[in-house]
């Protein structure tokens, strides 16, 4: 039993649910709601003078979002030089969620996901937040369908467009190729890439691009997308890692390597799957895509309004 801060809730740990650079993750119940919670007690260096700075910037953004497509910051609070955050309780991310099936999901349910992952998305980019690590890991899947962001810690506040942001942020599968080759200016169209990579990943039920290093990474886009040159992405040759004897690979029609996808789906994830960072479709216009029908938009607009108690994910010990 344990009672982080002065805010009267007391919390029993149940299980650890991982542990990352930072801090590790529990799952508690609260003792009087008997409600479930994340909690992440953060390790601090005590070499350094105060937080980390990643935390520090999580704990700023999440103030800043709240939505019912974010997870929920219910308590923060630093004592005896620790530093706990306490989340709302989802039970699963889509990495456990998708390994737990036996086939994919139905294109009615990815629409589900994808709907709620670009309002999240949009309700970010709107506050002028990147996510900047959207990847399974970080996507929660909660009870009747429902998908959250998390793990803001390599997020932060923007002016449009960014500069000279660190190299190393997105997991390398989901990262946009304008970060593999050495960018020094973007904005949220590094997050809508990472967005179509999980939207194939949906419907392949395995990730779209694998490579195991930077270069490999880039060349297995090249192999589906073609490689890039200044045709298909004008600038291109200006990126400091770009090479012009890099192997010449043809595009292969995205239907091939997603064969499941619907017309309507393939359109949205070929906007999203664009070279060039400017021409890629931004979450606002996503939403209104054709993928999307006027019934599950209304569907949405209720829940999100609070009209609608399906989507909770008030899960009791």
């Amino acid at each position: 039993m344990f009672k982080p801060g002065n805010h009267g809730s007391s919390y029993k740990k149940l299980e650890k649910l991982g542990e990352g650079t930072y801090g590790v993750v529990y799952k508690a119940c609260n003792t009087e709601t008997g409600e479930f919670v994340a909690i992440k007690k953060i390790k601090l260096d005590h070499s350094d003078e105060g937080l980390p700075a990643t935390t520090l910037r999580e704990i700023s953004m999440l103030k800043q979002l709240t939505h019912p497509c974010i997870v929920d910051l219910i308590h923060a609070n630093y004592e005896e030089d620790r530093l706990y955050l306490i989340f709302e309780y989802v039970e699963q991310d889509m990495k456990a969620y998708m390994d737990s099936l036996s086939k994919a999901p139905s294109e009615k349910t990815i629409k589900k996901f994808m709907y709620q992952l670009l309002s999240g998305l949009y309700h970010c980019h709107k506050h002028r937040i990147l996510h900047r690590d959207l990847k399974p890991q970080n996507l929660l899947i909660g009870e009747n369908d429902t998908l959250k962001l998390a793990d803001f810690g390599l997020g932060r506040e923007h002016g449009i467009p960014i500069e000279q942001l660190t190299h190393e942020v997105v997991t390398l599968w989901y990262r946009a190729p304008e970060i593999l080759l050495g960018t020094k200016k973007y904005s949220g169209s590094v997050d809508m890439w990472s967005v179509g990579c999980i939207f194939a990943e949906f419907y392949k039920k395995e990730a779209l691009f694998m490579g195991d290093c930077e270069i490999d990474q880039m060349f297995q886009i090249f192999k589906v997308l073609g490689t890039a040159d200044e045709e298909s992405w004008a600038g291109v040759s200006n990126l400091a890692d770009y090479q012009s004897i890099f192997p010449r690979w043809r595009r292969q029609p995205l239907q091939n390597v997603v064969n499941t996808i619907s017309k309507n789906g393939l359109d949205l994830l070929e906007k999203c799957l664009v070279y060039r960072p400017g021409d890629r479709i931004y979450a606002k216009q996503a939403l209104n895509h054709p993928y999307f029908d006027r019934h599950l938009k209304a569907e949405f607009q209720d829940i999100f309004a609070g009209r609608a108690s399906e989507i909770s994910v008030g899960i009791h010990c």
